[in-house]
């Protein structure tokens, strides 16, 4: 092909994928499958816009690898620790399971071995960018089931290395024998050693060296050159190109310019990975996957639901467990096959390991899935509450036996652990409820009043007597779970007050409308406590701050959730010029002890003495001849300016919070 067809057909695909990202945005469907669709319109098989996609999908695929190398990236050592035994568990069980199923269902069916085999690990692989983008935009990404769902795609995505590598073992000629396996498997582990050890020594010096020219510019091309010389140099070693990519990446994700990498390369990798499934959709031929509709269906069913089942039973409850519920939010989120489907079917189709049906076949499946997840994934919940079968704590008698006016805790995390150590403080008896097993287990070895269960479940919520307790403080991660709490204690306890904890601001009307007594948004809190440090070091009184901080939480955060062109409420900025009071700690410079007489603090600053505490023995309203020495703390009274002037003239340190 000419520089110029080449240049018109790239031009024409970066329109098409445009337009098809805009329109799959507009309609909140996954933008991956509007290249997909757009790309089918589009391609010799549709419009005929692109006559010979083929030729610039070999450019397309560097968006893959760009994929791979901030894959490998985002990998740091302490990620990988933290979610290795999740990962390896749930993701071997995903994986091997739906391998076992499907290339059984092929051969039954009448696939080869290796045709069969391929076909399962395209079906096992989930889409990682459309996961991530739609539980992120759900706030589910921290929940149980999205910890569960990352990991398992962390476990999916390195698992595309050794698939690729089998690619030539399986499209061998002749029965496949162990010796040339093992002898395969081996040279490939030696390149891959090889390449690891050599990019470890080589790269990070290369861009040490490039970030000392203090060049954005010539990092910018350093960065690139990194991603793509890594995968020509993989391929000079016998490995793929995304192999390559992955491995420099994953060197690479312990440098302290492993962020730096990232943001020059993602805008590249988006380019390109739009590119790349616009490419994709283009060899689509909607009329052989019409023609070969029954294997279509197979694909799918395979993807969809066979896939959820396999995470939902077999992962999650069994082994993982952490109960029907988790389980099914997780299988529903992986339900789909992903990015690295496509890389691993061109794989196949070039090697001869499937035909041009089959790839038809897949592509059109694969579509199907990507368009449905959203969908999938709101009706989850639903879902998953009417499969969670009975209630799998109704046996915990014991946390909650006889306790009356009492706090019940959701969530024994952080945040639980440190209001039921308030609680004890105050004498409150509490009880706590726990969806991770060996939390919860953990902290009853060490006498704390918690029993494992899904609190979204009623007769749980029944057997911890919500309706006799004080509060319930419902401090979990899942906003899906918070929201069917919150509901759920309402429903059976109408006059509990019940406290709800939520990470995001667009919860908090929802929670609202639940029936929280009051929503803890931590965006929200961070806010308000960035506001009074702000103010706390411009000098504004401490009682001036409490008070206006105290009349942002009572408006329901609604002040705080204003445009920001809509200017501050006047009444409030009125809190912070009141007079107030605050406390001056008088140092060791104080010297020498002084009367308040003598001081005359009010003629000079206009502030007043209330109290004085000298080592915890406060004295009230002490008289003209009280003589202040180091170490005393004084409860001033007064306008900002004045307690401000009065912590000058006196060498006193203002206490803040």
């Amino acid at each position: 092909m000419h520089a110029s067809n080449l240049l018109q057909e790239l031009v024409v695909l970066l329109a098409i994928a445009a337009a098809g990202a805009a329109l799959f945005e507009r309609l909140r469907l996954p933008s991956i499958a509007g290249f997909l669709v757009m790309g089918a319109i589009a391609g010799p098989a549709g419009l005929g816009l692109v006559t010979d996609p083929e030729d610039v999908q070999s450019i397309a695929e560097f968006g893959v690898v760009f994929l791979l190398f901030e894959i490998g990236l985002e990998l740091p050592i302490e990620r990988v620790r933290r979610l290795l035994r999740t990962g390896l568990v749930a993701g071997a069980l995903q994986v091997g399971g739906t391998l076992v199923i499907v290339t059984g269902t092929g051969m039954a069916l009448g696939l080869p071995a290796p045709t069969a085999l391929v076909v399962g690990a395209l079906v096992a692989m989930s889409s990682t960018a459309l996961v991530m983008r739609l539980l992120g935009e759900r706030g589910e990404i921290d929940a149980p089931h999205g910890q569960l769902a990352v990991a398992t795609l962390l476990f999916q995505d390195l698992c595309i290395v050794p698939f690729l590598l089998a690619i030539p073992i399986l499209s061998s000629e002749g029965p496949i024998e162990a010796g040339p396996v093992l002898l395969a498997v081996g040279s490939a582990a030696v390149a891959v050693g090889l390449f690891y050890a050599a990019a470890r020594f080589a790269l990070p010096r290369l861009l040490e060296v490039a970030a000392g020219l203090r060049s954005r510019e010539v990092f910018s091309l350093v960065a690139v050159l990194v991603v793509v010389g890594a995968a020509l140099a993989a391929e000079g070693l016998g490995l793929t190109a995304a192999v390559g990519a992955f491995l420099a990446g994953l060197v690479l994700s312990s440098s302290p310019l492993g962020p730096q990498l990232v943001s020059e390369v993602l805008p590249l990798r988006g380019l390109l990975l739009g590119v790349f499934f616009t490419a994709v959709g283009m060899l689509l031929d909607v009329g052989v996957a019409l023609q070969n509709a029954d294997t279509v269906l197979l694909i799918l069913v395979a993807a969809v639901p066979l896939k959820a089942a396999i995470v939902a039973l077999a992962v999650s409850t069994t082994l993982v467990r952490t109960g029907a519920r988790i389980g099914v939010l997780t299988g529903l989120a992986l339900a789909q096959t992903g990015e690295f489907s496509f890389v691993l079917s061109q794989a196949a189709f070039d090697a001869g390991l499937i035909d041009l049906d089959l790839a038809q076949s897949f592509v059109a499946a694969s579509v199907v899935s990507l368009i449905a997840t959203p969908f999938v994934l709101k009706a989850g919940v639903p879902l998953a509450q009417r499969l969670a079968g009975p209630d799998p704590t109704a046996h915990a008698e014991e946390g909650a036996a006889g306790l009356s006016d009492h706090a019940v805790l959701v969530g024994f995390g952080i945040g639980g652990r440190n209001l039921a150590r308030v609680l004890d403080a105050i004498g409150v008896p509490w009880a706590a409820v726990e969806a991770n097993p060996i939390a919860a287990r953990e902290a009853r070895r060490s006498g704390a009043n918690v029993i494992w269960g899904d609190a979204t479940r009623a007769g749980l919520l029944e057997h911890l007597h919500v309706e006799r307790a004080r509060l319930v403080a419902v401090a979990i991660s899942d906003p899906v779970a918070t929201r069917q709490v919150v509901s759920r204690v309402r429903q059976i306890a109408p006059g509990t007050r019940v406290l709800a904890r939520t990470r995001y601001v667009l919860e908090i009307d929802a929670l609202q409308s639940a029936g929280a007594s009051r929503v803890v948004a931590e965006e929200l809190e961070g806010a308000i406590d960035l506001v009074a440090q702000a103010l706390h070091e411009l000098d504004v009184p401490e009682g001036s701050i409490a008070r206006f901080c105290a009349e942002l939480r009572d408006e329901g955060y609604s002040l705080l959730r204003e445009p920001s062109a809509v200017a501050l409420d006047p009444w409030l900025t009125e809190l912070l010029q009141q007079v107030s009071t605050e406390w001056l700690e008088l140092g060791g410079g104080f010297d020498p002890p002084r009367s308040l007489l003598e001081l005359d603090l009010r003629a000079r600053t206009g502030a007043n003495v209330l109290a004085v505490d000298r080592g915890g023995a406060v004295t009230p309203s002490p008289e003209p001849g009280f003589v202040l020495r180091p170490g005393d703390r004084l409860l001033a009274f007064g306008s900002g300016e004045a307690l401000a002037s009065a912590a000058a003239a006196l060498g006193a340190e203002r206490e803040h919070r």
